[in-house]
């Protein structure tokens, strides 16, 4: 039996059509993105409708039956349909551990019994490590950089990639972090001997604005330095001593910190208005789409998974864990040779452009 489920009709224009019989009320689509309240439309005879209401299992329901040769079309929305494509490349986390339980638990297999929560917890850590170096798990957002110079970390952020402006050709430029200067975990008021002032709760009272970031916010972008400019090589004094130009810099494509006080990303006021693109890494279980794993790493996970329980369990014997060890990385690292999508086309071409003498 074949693994694809979806029509032509369904995989591409996101489309799957009934006819009616003047009995049946329930039509049970089988399209691999799950239907939501706001994901799809239904139409009858080409008419949009409402009379209907979303069941579980892709069950929609009239409230009457469509008359004899009605054509019944349950329609995705564009969003929905584009979170189908390419849909193939991954599996589940929820089969994974239902093939892990059939192929690796049972009488006469190397683990007897394993209860189903220690799987699923197993599997949702393996699927956080892999997201880290192996899976292709960044994610992106396209955001514009308002007058406050701050942008809010994204909900499923754990780490960023890359942060980038976009100039009219769509090209990006990086926008490195920079260490000159840092964001305040916390803004303590002092009384006039330097001692944090407290509250009617005993709890230190707190600025409402750090002068560290407002200082940075308004200093000068231009090449007219002060005495006072941390910029300003022939004043040694400010930043230790200065022997020349500092690399991280020396570009024009302006900087960024991460405020971890406010939550946010801040950036320096050259980039206000600025298209950017942040990259970022996420942890794969975040939300109910992100729960799959690359078919390319699936025998890595059943691989983590079993050591993970065996290296857990009292009287395994060492060799045994060992060996589970051993395939686990084995496993792994022939993932991560397999989702680098290296090609030699693409290598072969990327040397030219650096002027190397390549044989083709």
């Amino acid at each position: 039996m074949g693994l694809i489920t979806e029509t032509n009709a369904q995989y591409y224009s996101g489309q799957q059509a009934f006819i009616g019989d003047n009995t049946t009320v329930d039509f049970k689509c089988a399209f691999n993105t799950d239907l939501t309240s706001t994901n799809f439309i239904v139409k009858v005879n080409g008419s949009l409708v409402t009379n209907y209401t979303l069941q579980a299992e892709n069950i929609v329901r009239f409230a009457a039956a469509p008359a004899t040769n009605d054509t019944i079309v349950v329609e995705l929305n564009k969003a929905a349909i584009e979170n189908n494509y390419g849909s193939y490349e991954y599996i589940s986390l929820n089969n994974i551990i239902n093939n892990f339980i059939v192929a690796y638990i049972g009488v006469g297999k190397l683990i007897p019994s394993a209860k189903r929560t220690d799987i699923m917890f197993h599997a949702k850590r393996g699927l956080q490590e892999f997201s880290y170096d192996t899976l292709k798990s960044i994610k992106s957002q396209e955001l514009t950089i308002p007058p406050s110079l701050s942008i809010v970390i994204p909900q499923d952020y754990v780490n960023y990639v890359k942060c980038s402006w976009i100039d009219n050709a769509g090209a990006k430029h990086i926008i490195y972090p920079t260490r000159v200067t840092s964001n305040p975990t916390e803004l303590p008021l002092q009384d006039n001997d330097g001692i944090p002032s407290q509250d009617s709760d005993g709890e230190n009272t707190l600025a409402n604005q750090s002068l560290t970031e407002e200082k940075w916010k308004n200093r000068s972008l231009t090449t007219d330095f002060q005495p006072n400019d941390y910029r300003d090589s022939t004043n040694e004094g400010l930043i230790g001593q200065r022997y020349g130009l500092q690399p991280e810099e020396a570009q024009v494509n302006g900087m960024f910190t991460i405020n971890e006080r406010t939550g946010t990303f801040s950036f320096s006021s050259d980039l206000a208005g600025k298209l950017i693109i942040l990259e970022y890494i996420s942890d794969g279980l975040a939300v109910d789409l992100d729960m799959k794993l690359p078919k390319m790493a699936e025998q890595a996970m059943y691989m983590h998974i079993a050591y993970s329980i065996l290296s857990g369990r009292a009287g395994i014997p060492e060799y045994v864990v060992n060996r589970f060890k051993r395939d686990r990385s084995s496993a792994l690292r022939n993932a991560k040779i397999r989702l680098s999508n290296i090609k030699i086309e693409e290598i072969s071409q990327v040397f030219r452009n650096k002027s190397k003498w390549i044989k083709h």
